[in-house]
């Protein structure tokens, strides 16, 4: 058992009062809505259908009581490091031999999205795996985000994030383990590799960071690409042209998160600004909302949704795109320690094979799944649990 330091770690639950989830009813009921799109796709952007649909359901059939028990059934806590108070779930599996692993979320997500892996990695031998395979896991709230608290001053940017990590699991006591992460969580997870904490002894991404430099910056300034490409290289970077074409609201995150103050103010605008992430994700939920679930139900996008809403976090969480540093964000870092991959169909990108095995050269397990996209936790939580298993396998 990991003995902690004398820094305090408190334990904690909450509970929303019920006049809060009245007003947020409220809030919902009245939104002033814009008019129908004038396409028959979702070009310019959430559908107001989709809106709508999600606006009824939430203002009269959505119980948040469930995930709040959901989360207060679980070992939550609160640490202070660096000037601010850190929230994280700590799971301890049953089987004492486990690899202790930190999993870190991403915008527009929350630890929300990582509550369906929990029993698939503490307890893998009730989910088709073996005890050899279990972890112990740390799933903490980026600064700004759900419980944790908000900065306020600048400096809080994916660096700082990756060096509170590494002290937090050495406040844990935790003298050997893993780190994993999609979206900003895979990028702060490369970023602790990079810190390279000798207890750090692989990590494990879904959004793998692996652009050659020439590529990133061929695609962000229009100029030419390589004509020597391969057929899965030219895909990769047709789908990064794509996603950087449809990035405003990164951009605006990025440059006037402050604006975002009708974030704060409706509730549906909110929900809109939070699922129009990337095309395959938007359309996954527009269909959970038009009665045809599949990965994600109605619930799991608005747990999300109401815990910005009722933290009023969705400025503070905002800013960590303001902090960036670089905006080649998926460009090769120099990884050195042991990097398993996991290529998701419906990813931002797929990751080649070639330009993965250059950006890790220790580079343990890569694979391309059959189905899944960026919220691979929240969509396909047996997957991933399971890639995260034979990823890390070799590093226990």
């Amino acid at each position: 058992m990991p003995v902690t330091s004398e820094v305090a770690i408190r334990p904690f639950t909450f509970e929303f009062p019920e006049s809060e989830l009245e007003a947020l009813r409220q809030r919902i009921a009245a939104t002033r809505w814009p008019d129908k799109e004038t396409v028959a796709d979702q070009s310019q952007g959430v559908p107001l259908a989709t809106s709508q649909a999600l606006a009824q359901y939430w203002a009269s059939d959505y119980d948040w009581r469930k995930v709040e028990a959901k989360l207060n059934a679980l070992p939550q806590f609160i640490t202070e490091i660096d000037g601010l108070d850190i929230h994280f779930i700590h799971i301890r599996s049953k089987h004492e031999d486990a690899l202790p692993l930190i999993v870190t979320h991403g915008w527009p997500g929350s630890i929300i999205e990582q509550l369906k892996i929990i029993e698939p990695l503490t307890d893998p031998t009730a989910h088709g795996g073996d005890a050899s395979d279990a972890f112990h896991l740390v799933i903490p709230s980026g600064p700004g985000y759900g419980f944790s608290g908000k900065p306020t001053t600048t400096g809080w940017g994916l660096d700082r994030i990756a060096r509170a990590w590494i002290e937090l699991m050495k406040r844990l006591g935790y003298t050997r383990y893993a780190a994993q992460g999609g979206d900003w969580g895979a990028i702060v997870t490369e970023l602790m590799a990079l810190q390279a904490p000798p207890e750090l002894v692989g990590i494990h991404t879904n959004m793998a960071s692996v652009v050659p430099p020439e590529i990133d910056q061929a695609l962000r300034t229009g100029n030419p690409l390589p004509s020597d490409l391969s057929d899965d290289e030219k895909a990769a970077s047709d789908q990064l042209a794509f996603f950087y074409q449809h990035i405003g609201y990164a951009v605006e995150m990025g440059t006037r998160p402050q604006t975002l103050t009708g974030l704060t103010d409706s509730p549906v605008g909110l929900a809109t600004f939070m699922l129009d992430h990337d095309a395959k994700s938007l359309e996954l939920i527009s269909r959970a909302f038009a009665g045809q679930p599949e990965g994600l139900t109605r619930d799991d996008v608005l747990d999300n949704i109401t815990l910005f809403w009722l933290t009023n976090t969705a400025v503070s969480a905002a800013r960590l795109y303001w902090e960036l540093t670089s905006p080649a964000f998926l460009a090769t870092r120099g990884v050195s320690i042991p990097v398993a991959v996991s290529v998701f169909p419906d990813e931002l990108y797929q990751a080649p094979h070639s330009w993965t095995e250059k950006a890790y050269p220790n580079l343990v397990h890569y694979n391309k799944l059959d189905k899944g996209g960026h919220f691979a936790a929240w969509e396909q939580p047996q997957l991933l649990a399971e890639e995260i298993r034979v990823g890390l396998r070799s590093l226990r």
